[in-house]
């Protein structure tokens, strides 16, 4: 068995692709991702993979051309396209003679790399040891060696292999327990806000697609941005004022990418309710990219997944500045369900269409309505109150009657919290928001 090489800096990247595809873009995507990780790409080799061997993953023909150009250009790390396996991540090593990483695996290392918050150390952390947890058989030699005793504590001993899996499940409880703790004071923020009615927007998409350009061309926050992968990691969260609807709170969340490790969506789930909590989503999408119905539809997948799908939300066009002749633009979508902006960042090109859009939909977004509540109702009332919502109450023998105003989504989570509530106003919910006139023909494509 080969002791693991630490540099792993000269990198060869395997392609699995099913026959008769030839995806050049997921190549370079991971090529992105690769270089992002701090490797250097010296050679890639696409895999035809009719059905995964599962021993290797790729077939032992492949296997050997790739040993053969592992040694020919000295390289000493093998990323793969795919997920492998345990015994598959671990046989190919002994194969290649080097260390062989998946797509999940560098995936984590990019965001280990670039986490800066307490809490995103945490997750990446806690991510890559329920990731290894899994590949600690036979990976090093040194873990088949086993603790003596002492007098009275001779024997077989623990080997430490067991010591490892002990000492890290150990430390996941505690990086659990942490985590949990830094969760619960990002909901009571949460909470504040919601009591103070702050409408929530969050900006999600695709990694690289301009989010923190946008981010900060709207709030002057200043974040991090870089034209790579994963650039930023961290949510970063700042109020937006100077609208017609009154403030708001923007989140600029990580981005998304294709084949999302599901570890990953886990670990991150407090980060990612920045978009699950949000009132409206901002989609923002690289106009100029070449795989946009890919990117949108990679996205809408990962929304779903942690219960995003059903929010409002604004498809953003951004870097409209690499097309020629675009110009900056509001518009329908083909359902007529949502808008379109078309903005360039960058150039703080359509950031006005992009506010009035924005403070139309939560202008017109609202619950206006007549409440009837009876005593048993104190606790809703307690909450309507707290969010301002009440515009005018009368009280009689029987309870109260109120008049309320409170924005579409915070009716919708009432509504979801108190039954009294939905039954009511189920009407009231279920009624489509006005839409804004289109003041030009639509047309779904820069």
């Amino acid at each position: 068995m080969f002791e693991r090489e630490k540099r792993g800096e000269r990198a060869l990247l395997i392609h699995p692709q099913a026959p008769g595809v030839n995806d050049l873009d997921a190549l370079e995507e991971f090529a992105e991702l690769a270089r992002s990780a701090g490797a250097e790409v010296l050679a890639t080799l696409n895999a035809r993979v009719d059905r995964p061997n599962p021993a290797l993953y790729i077939g032992t023909g492949k296997a050997e051309e790739a040993k053969e150009l592992r040694t020919l250009h000295d390289i000493d790390l093998v990323l793969v396209n795919c997920t492998l396996s345990p015994v598959q991540e671990r046989n190919l090593e002994r194969q290649l003679e080097c260390r062989v990483v998946d797509r999940t695996g560098l995936i984590l290392d990019i965001f280990s790399q670039r986490a800066r918050s307490f809490e995103g150390k945490l997750q990446v952390e806690l991510a890559q040891l329920k990731h290894v947890a899994t590949r600690l058989v036979r990976g090093w030699t040194h873990l088949e060696r086993q603790r003596g005793g002492s007098i009275g504590l001779r024997g077989p001993g623990e080997t430490q292999l067991e010591t490892d899996r002990r000492l890290l499940a150990e430390r996941v409880k505690i990086l659990s327990k942490r985590l949990d703790q830094a969760e619960r004071r990002q909901a009571q923020s949460r909470r504040a806000r919601l009591r103070n009615q702050i409408p929530r927007v969050a900006l999600v998409g695709y990694t690289n697609a301009g989010k923190s350009t946008l981010f900060n061309a709207l709030t002057g926050a200043g974040a991090y941005i870089a034209d790579q992968l994963f650039a930023t990691l961290d949510p970063t969260v700042r109020k937006l004022a100077g609208l017609e609807c009154g403030e708001l709170v923007l989140a600029d969340t990580v981005g998304f990418v294709s084949n999302l490790p599901h570890e990953l969506v886990a670990a991150f789930r407090s980060t990612l309710s920045e978009a699950r909590e949000a009132d409206l989503l901002l989609h923002v999408i690289d106009a100029a990219d070449p795989q946009v119905l890919e990117r949108i539809q990679d996205v809408e997948a990962v929304l779903a997944e942690i219960g995003a799908g059903d929010i409002p939300q604004i498809q953003v066009f951004n870097k409209i500045d690499r097309l020629e002749g675009a110009q900056p633009r509001r518009e329908r979508t083909e359902a007529g369900a949502g808008e379109r902006v078309f903005v360039s960042a960058r150039d703080q090109l359509g950031l006005d269409l992009l506010k009035s859009a924005i403070s139309e939909r939560f202008a017109l977004a609202r619950c206006i309505a007549r409440l009837v509540l009876g005593p048993a109702d104190g606790r809703l009332r307690a909450r309507l109150f707290a969010l301002a919502a009440v515009r005018s109450e009368h009280a009689d023998e029987e309870g109260w009657t109120l008049e309320i105003d409170l924005p579409l989504a915070q009716a919708a989570r009432l509504s979801a919290e108190f039954p009294s509530f939905a039954a009511q106003l189920g009407d009231v919910l279920a009624s489509p928001v006005e839409e804004w006139e289109q003041p030009d023909s639509a047309e779904p494509s820069p």
